[in-house]
């Protein structure tokens, strides 16, 4: 099946609900945190599916990629931003919400690997 469009791609279909839980959790964190940690985890989940449908218009393979490494780099950062939650207390963490990184992360891993075979 060809793919026309980024909404297609499992990998942002996946992403995107996580932002969506990640805003949901994040409304449930102290008040205190509204202008750092939850700004910090809001900005680095949307920045997953974000760069994922950016990469998807590049042209270039080698573009691509890079869109594609930004986006795992900002799921490991949402990694840390989940467990520093979990050290500070704030709330015990669903084990679904902490689940969803690592099936995601795969997914970007084989589509970033996908697209750097292109390149060589």
């Amino acid at each position: 099946m060809k793919i026309f469009c980024f909404e297609q791609l499992d990998v942002w279909q996946a992403a995107h609900a996580l932002v969506l839980e990640i805003y949901r959790f994040t409304r449930k964190l102290p008040r205190d945190e509204r202008f750092g940690l939850v700004d910090q985890m809001r900005r680095a989940a949307v920045s997953v599916p974000a760069n994922i449908a950016e990469g998807f218009k590049r042209r270039s393979a080698k573009d691509k990629a890079r869109f594609y490494n930004i986006s795992q780099a900002s799921l490991e950062e949402l990694r840390y931003y989940l467990i520093l939650c979990q050290d500070l207390g704030y709330r015990q963490l669903e084990d679904e919400l902490s689940d969803r990184v690592t099936p995601i992360a795969r997914m970007l891993t084989r589509l970033t690997d996908s697209t750097r075979c292109k390149t060589r």
